[in-house]
């Protein structure tokens, strides 16, 4: 009996073919009458379906932090200094502006100019509840890949697209830009 080990869009390593590729398909082999599959194969895109133990998953690097885990972003309201009328009646809170801290000491993080608040307010008032609850969407995204990976045949197809799309953001955000895109974007200016 076997279980899939490795999911479909799952980076890993190919032993073999000594490179990285991604999981483009499960493919377990069913015998009637047993529940679980015979055998699990993977098809990574490169000939030929390989098997668990030919292939390594990804690791992510110990040494950073969990985001989910170790921020707390909330919303702070900042006392508008240079508006001549704090009673402006477009402003939903009138007299400040939102402000998304980051740090523990409510320093750092995400805030607009006056004159773009002033263009919009309530605009960037949903995008600063937007910023700042980005963690406990991210944390909603990760528990829909985990549920879907730990119950691939119970899960439906529409969810398991979506786990795919949140894993994708997933791996948007926790990526750090390397060397090349730093020089290409030194080389565009």
């Amino acid at each position: 009996m076997a279980k899939a080990v490795f999911h479909k869009g799952q980076r890993v390593y190919v032993k073999p073919v000594a490179t990285w590729a991604v999981i483009e398909a499960v493919h377990p082999q069913w015998v009637k009458g047993v529940e679980e599959p015979l055998r699990v194969t993977y098809d990574a895109g490169l000939g030929r379906d390989f098997q668990a133990h030919e292939l390594a998953a990804e690791e992510l690097e110990a040494n950073k932090p969990n985001l989910i885990e170790t921020e707390n972003w909330r919303v702070l309201r900042a006392v508008n200094r240079l508006s001549a009328d704090a009673r402006d009646p477009r402003h939903p809170y009138p007299g400040t502006f939102p402000v998304v801290v980051t740090d523990e000491q409510d320093w750092g993080g995400w805030r607009v100019p006056m004159a773009e608040y002033d263009r919009d307010p309530v605009r960037i008032e949903r995008q600063a509840r937007i910023v700042a609850n980005a963690l406990r969407l991210m944390r909603v995204a990760r528990e829909l890949v985990e549920f879907t990976q730990d119950n691939p045949h119970e899960t439906p197809g529409q969810l398991q697209e979506l786990a795919m799309q949140a894993e994708i953001v997933m791996a948007a955000i926790y990526q750090e830009p390397g060397p090349k895109v730093e020089a290409a974007a030194e080389a565009a200016e």
